[in-house]
């Protein structure tokens, strides 16, 4: 039995055409190693995997202590944010072009799985974002992001204006397509395309960025994420709030989004030698061009 982990769950992006054999084939791989393995309960019914124990998210949480992700970001998204509150360390395995926290490539699982249930890796942590919308004294609904919060105008053509306060300090009225809230790990998704800074996943920070901003002095704006910023539809038709992959669509004038840091963190695990830096020059294309 290995020094490291013990009990392996597996997570696949079982949307994906021909994914059973190979989560099977890894799953088989780490029998071999010496590990325990399950699978999380959607992955096994949506792709026939019956040859395994299937997991609800929490009986993993309780049973397994490693979780090997096999997919792109969006499905460790997905999962980072259910298993979260036990602490489970995440494993991406990426079938195709290399994401920004599923980083290891489908043809060098093996090589890189070796060291790492052996208890030989680098780690990190992540924050994420816990929200709330709140509708006349009232909480309406609550949910955990490890990327972002956006709120944005519905379909029509008009801006939505939004308050934005600070914890007591009103910082301004926005009049804007929408705004975004991004963890760093959410700098490098929605808000990099809306033209946001990126943030190093060790700054305890978030980024504040309006989208197509009426005012051309509303900028990013990077805050400590020891607040919590709160978010107040002033005008706008057809408002939603998404969370990640959560949305919450028809939402009010004087409706308040609040976001604070969550308790909990994102434990992934990477292989010995795994770079932040590496992993942007790779996916920003920050190398072509040098000789």
């Amino acid at each position: 039995m290995p020094s490291g982990f013990r009990h392996a769950a597996i997570v696949g992006k079982y949307q994906a055409r021909g994914i059973r054999p190979l989560l099977e084939e890894i799953a088989h791989f780490l029998i071999d190693q010496g590990l325990d393995v399950s699978f999380e309960r959607e992955t096994a019914n949506a792709t026939g995997v019956t040859d395994f124990d299937s997991l609800t998210t929490e009986e993993l949480g309780r049973q397994c202590d490693i979780a090997v992700v096999v997919g792109g970001d969006g499905t460790m998204l997905g999962i980072a944010r259910e298993l979260a509150r036990w602490k489970m360390p995440l494993v991406g395995i990426n079938q195709g072009r290399l994401g920004f926290i599923t980083d290891i490539p489908i043809g060098q699982y093996k090589d890189a799985l070796v060291p790492m249930i052996a208890g030989d890796y680098e780690e990190e942590q992540r924050s994420m974002l816990e929200s709330e919308v709140w509708r006349d004294g009232e909480k309406l609904f609550e949910a955990l992001s490890l990327n972002d919060v956006v709120v944005s105008r519905g379909a029509t053509v008009s801006m939505v204006e939004l308050r934005v306060d600070v914890d007591d300090d009103f910082v301004a009225n926005m009049r804007a397509d929408g705004l975004i809230v991004a963890t760093p790990t959410g700098a490098t998704a929605y808000a990099l395309s809306a033209g946001g800074p990126i943030l190093h996943p060790g700054i305890g920070g978030w980024v504040l960025l309006p989208i197509a901003s009426h005012t051309l002095s509303n900028r990013p704006i990077v805050l400590p994420d020891s607040g919590e910023v709160r978010i107040r539809i002033v005008a706008g038709k057809d408002v939603s709030a998404n969370f990640d992959m959560h949305n919450l669509a028809s939402l009010m004038i004087g409706d308040q989004i609040r976001v604070h840091r969550s308790a909990f963190t994102v434990r992934f695990l990477h292989p010995r030698g795994w770079s932040y830096y590496a992993t942007l020059r790779r996916k920003l294309r920050w190398y072509e061009g040098v000789v």
